[in-house]
């Protein structure tokens, strides 16, 4: 199962998100659930630095499917909009798929 979630700032902002496991919807290089978190959470980090200025760390370990993403600056209105629209593609995925591929925690 994947476990997605926030991570906020003292003030209670979004600054980031941590995203860990494998989906176990099908195997290996045919596991859509894992392919469609793959491709929001990639193009969202690719996006914020693309569009932004927003100075972040991102680590990432594959075997366990860790990507821990946090914006270090000030997160600018396009990164929250950013990351507002990952929350919402990684939520209808949990909506279509169920929790016990994916769980979303806000």
């Amino acid at each position: 199962m994947i476990e997605i979630s926030r991570i906020k700032n003292e003030q209670g902002e979004n600054v980031g998100f941590r995203c860990l496991g494998h989906a176990g919807f099908a195997r290996h290089g045919k596991d859509i659930v894992c392919a469609g978190v793959s491709a929001l959470v990639l193009n969202t980090i690719n996006s914020i630095e693309e569009f932004t200025e927003d100075k972040f760390s991102c680590a990432q370990e594959e075997k366990s499917g860790l990507v821990e993403f946090i914006i270090v600056s000030e997160v600018s209105k396009e990164s929250a909009l950013l990351m507002d629209s990952l929350f919402l593609g990684l939520t209808n995925i949990q909506h279509d798929y169920g929790k016990r591929f994916i769980t979303v925690k806000a």
